[in-house]
């Protein structure tokens, strides 16, 4: 008899596992390292001008890498701390925003975004398919641009 209403508790249990919803996979507890890089553009701005900015913004946002930069546009690149890639994405979408009056950031708008983990990045440049490490370090003009 006992051995009936054993088997007859593993069922109910049974069944009210497979009526629960599907779990979603919990979100990691602990931050990752994310690799930003952040393309923004717009009218032409004088050269000085943006380069202070971008400075600014460096010293604004410590994990910056480095900046590239010409009259009209420019890319950030940078390690953004988040605990997944819809946090880091929201930060580094509102990271021009958010410095453009305390940096003197150019009223340019947001081109493009990428956002890859920190393994994803390692893998790329160890296979020559993506960005090179950012050396040197800073705010540069882009290469042969310097007449904009």
């Amino acid at each position: 008899m006992r051995n009936v209403e054993v088997r007859r508790r593993e069922q109910r249990e049974q069944e009210e596992r497979r009526r629960e919803p599907e779990a979603v996979a919990p979100a990691p507890k602990h931050a990752r390292l994310w690799h930003v890089t952040l393309s923004v553009s717009g009218e032409r701005t004088p050269l000085p001008d943006v380069r202070r900015a971008l400075e600014q913004l460096a010293h604004d946002h410590p994990f910056l890498l480095t900046s590239r930069y010409a009259a009209d546009h420019a890319e950030i690149r940078y390690w953004e701390e988040a605990r997944d890639l819809h946090d880091a994405a929201a930060l580094a979408l509102r990271l021009w925003g958010e410095h453009r009056h305390t940096a003197h950031l150019p009223p340019w708008e947001i081109v493009g975004l990428e956002v890859i983990d920190r393994e994803t990045y390692h893998h790329r440049v160890a296979e020559n398919a993506g960005p090179l490490p950012a050396a040197p370090v800073g705010v540069h003009p882009f290469r042969g641009r310097s007449d904009e």
